[in-house]
């Protein structure tokens, strides 16, 4: 029977940044946690929102449950270079899936972190893919500029699309998704990500992959830590 879990929830909205909360649900008995902050993004806008967007955010209870599939979906975006790439193109590795846009405040801030942890984590068979719900011309110039050392994906209402396939049918930004070397997917962390929480969950993936941990032990685990890392941050 699956279990439906509720992200952490708030109401401030400011210009176009928003807490708020979504209700998730796995397709295999296992716990989802995730927490914080990110943009809401209506199903097919992947443009900055205007001023017409920017509307009270309802209370976590009325947003629908969403499905996060066991394993990772199988998609193909473009890539920089504007030709077809793959997911699959990463079989056998532990994926950190970063869902950004080059407007969005908070997933810029992000950028550094993930380029840290692609510099570290990759060695230990980990890699850092960002897809980009933004025109592929703005995601150059900014990859360009930033000089980001992790693959990119890009699209508009394709990479919406791919979102949903995560089961975030409404989708807000940044979200990131950890996978283990099999693919099955341990996490879902809705908003900002920073070291703490990023190493927490890396942590308890290489445990995973080594065998030592089993995957609903593994969820427990993350979902366990998170809240002890959130209710430090709330009393700090």
């Amino acid at each position: 029977m699956n279990r439906t879990v509720t992200i952490a929830a708030a109401a401030a909205v400011a210009v176009c940044i928003a807490w708020f909360g979504l209700r998730l649900e796995t397709s295999d008995d296992a716990t989802v946690p995730a927490a914080d902050r990110g943009v809401p993004v209506p199903a097919g806008e992947a443009s900055a929102p205007s001023a017409a967007d920017r509307v009270p955010i309802p209370a976590a209870a009325s947003w629908p449950k969403v499905r996060i599939p066991a394993h990772l979906p199988q998609f193909t975006l473009r890539g920089l270079n504007g030709a077809p790439s793959s997911i699959g193109q990463f079989k056998g590795r532990s994926l950190i899936i970063n869902f950004w846009a080059t407007w969005c405040a908070p997933c810029r801030r992000e950028i550094p972190l993930l380029q840290s942890i692609q510099s570290a984590w990759q060695p230990q068979r980990f890699s850092v893919v960002g897809i980009a719900v933004d025109r592929r011309a703005s995601v150059l110039r900014f990859a360009h500029r930033f000089k980001i050392n992790y693959p990119l994906m890009s699209g508009e209402q394709d990479a919406l699309n791919v979102a949903t396939a995560f089961g975030v049918a409404t989708p807000a930004f940044p979200f990131t998704v950890f996978s283990d070397r099999r693919g099955r997917i341990v996490t879902l962390y809705l908003g900002e990500l920073h070291r703490p929480q990023i190493e927490l969950i890396l942590a308890v993936v290489k445990q995973l992959n080594a065998d030592r941990i089993g995957l609903p032990a593994a969820r427990r685990e993350v979902e366990a830590g998170l809240t002890q890392l959130n209710a430090g941050a709330a009393t700090g």
